[in-house]
């Protein structure tokens, strides 16, 4: 496995999320577009937001690297 400068950046993101997540441990209260309201620890709505992410950018590379065919 090659070190690239993209790699190193996810890396150093992926770092930077974590530490962010575990700084944020109070609780917060979510609304839900009117339908519900949830109280729910900081870390664990963000940990899902990175998780969400995570997802929708690994369908955006997927469909990028479909759309550029066979090399």
């Amino acid at each position: 496995m090659r070190v690239t400068p993209a790699r190193v950046v996810v890396v150093v993101v992926t770092v930077l999320a974590v530490w962010f997540i575990l700084m944020n441990r109070g609780t917060v209260r979510i609304h839900l577009w009117g339908f519900a309201t949830i109280n729910a620890a900081m870390w664990v709505v963000l940990l899902f937001m990175l998780l969400a992410g995570v997802v929708v950018g690994a369908f955006g590379y997927r469909r990028r690297q479909s759309r550029r065919g066979p090399d």
